[in-house]
């Protein structure tokens, strides 16, 4: 794969489609060769699935597993392994879940690979193995194919691969109960064609060109499944939090603002992936996460505890538009797990994690801002040094508010305009704090700060 070419891109965006796309698939796949009745699909989707079958049939159904097992290792390179783990559904749900759990991981607790020299050097560094002849062409194809396909098939000679079209075995993509759900979107190219690229997408975007990949996760979603008491609840939360993220993430990447900026990578049970346009993916991760909160207090409202009600999302920003898909994707996942080891429901933005709360508010700062220099005349160089207040140390900080508002009234210059000075007061008083006698800068400020950077034009900045 090309680092930063629209082919490689594409290659990364067709296998999240193919990862997605095998967890439904195979597990119909598998019941339609075995000859069993669809209703013993519990669940699938997001990298997992869960099959309630006849004992008798559990010896047909491993010797389908390992063979598609070795046809995805063979046609991911390795990079992808299937493991699956089977137990008799007696005693309590809980006792049979962790069992699941542990029939499923024991293959990766006792790879002998693990102990290869060079395991834990960076990737890149090692060696890839081969991958079959033509398989980028086919993940390449993917993502198009999905966007204007009716019908996903699967034949037994080539289990690996998901084909859209005729096949020995097929189901309608849709949100029906016996179709495949997924989400999926894929925004048109600079021409209006096809699929665009990233840096297709970043054009896209106002102020100054740029994408990014936004990606989300459900906070403490394992252990809110964890509390589930029976199978039955736990294939309905499945479904429920599915349905949600193919839905709602589809409905929302449709939206005017958005279908022509952004584009799905992927989406799960508890997470979701998409790249494009950097203003588009910030207003996408709030209106996702609003219907999230809705959807929460709706569905989730007879649940104890907060598991699984808030999500965490983060978004990582390209360095350039010929920067590799692959590495931003890589850096947005990072930073949401950071963002997730210091608390939940938070928006890593702009290179900190803020409340949602601070998020909503850093829009309406950065709205301000924005007003200030395009309908006032206020100099765009106010807002670096806005960004400065933050970048301080605090034995140098000043430590009474009336100096940042004097240090910004220099940049600002001579304003009469009574506007323009009831604003400058606000920005200040927002961003450091109403104490007369403390300064407390707040999370939301830079954010804001930040995010009407990006949304003026870099000549406008520059003159």
């Amino acid at each position: 794969m090309g680092a930063g070419s629209a082919a490689g891109d594409a290659t990364v965006a067709g296998r999240c489609v193919w990862a997605s796309l095998l967890a439904e698939v195979l597990p119909r796949a598998l019941l339609a060769e075995l000859g069993l009745a669809k209703i013993l699909l519990g669940s699938s989707g997001g990298g997992s699935f869960l099959l309630v079958l006849p004992q008798a049939s559990i010896p047909q159904a491993e010797e389908f597993l390992a063979r598609s097992a070795a046809a995805i290792a063979s046609l991911s390179a390795g990079r992808l392994r299937l493991t699956w783990g089977a137990t008799e559904n007696l005693g309590d749900w809980s006792i049979v879940r962790k069992r699941l759990a542990e029939a499923v991981w024991k293959p990766q607790q006792v790879d002998p690979a693990a102990a290869r020299p060079g395991i834990f050097e960076p990737y890149a560094e090692v060696a890839a193995p081969m991958e079959e002849p033509e398989a980028s062409a086919y993940f390449d194809s993917l993502l198009t194919g999905l966007r204007d396909a009716t019908v996903v098939s699967w034949n037994p000679d080539a289990p690996a691969r998901i084909l859209f079209g005729a096949g020995v075995h097929m189901w309608t993509l849709g949100s029906g109960t016996d179709e495949v759900t997924l989400a999926r979107h894929a925004a048109p190219g600079a021409d209006g064609a096809g699929v665009g690229s990233p840096a297709d997408l970043g054009a896209k975007a106002a102020g100054q060109p740029g994408w990014g990949v936004l990606r989300g996760e459900v906070d403490n979603f394992g252990s809110r499944m964890r509390r589930a008491q029976s199978v039955e609840e736990f294939v309905q939360l499945t479904a429920l939090f599915k349905q949600f993220f193919a839905g709602e993430l589809t409905l929302a990447c449709l939206q005017p603002d958005y279908w022509q900026r952004v584009t799905i990578l992927y989406s799960g049970h508890d997470q979701f992936a998409v790249f494009g346009a950097w203003d588009a993916l910030i207003d996408l991760g709030r209106e996702l996460q609003r219907l999230f909160q809705r959807f929460a207090d709706e569905k989730l409202k007879e649940m104890d505890g907060p598991e699984g009600k808030t999500i965490t999302m983060s978004l990582a920003l390209a360095d350039s538009a010929e920067s590799p898909l692959a590495a931003v994707f890589d850096e947005s996942g990072r930073r949401l797990h950071a963002a997730k080891a210091g608390g939940r429901d938070c928006f890593h933005l702009f290179g900190r994690a803020a409340e949602w709360r601070h998020v909503n508010h850093a829009r309406d700062l950065k709205e301000m801002m924005r007003r200030m220099i395009g309908d006032l005349g206020c100099p765009p160089e106010f807002l670096a040094e806005l960004a400065g207040f933050y970048g301080e140390k605090p034995e140098t900080r000043a430590d009474r508010p009336w100096r940042y508002s004097r240090r910004l009234g220099r940049v600002l210059g001579e304003h009469r305009d009574r506007e323009v000075q009831r604003l400058q007061k606000a920005l200040i008083t927002d961003i450091v704090g109403k104490s007369a006698t403390q300064v407390k800068l707040r999370p939301a400020g830079l954010v804001a700060v930040e995010w009407a950077r990006m949304l003026t034009p870099q000549q406008q900045r520059q003159n």
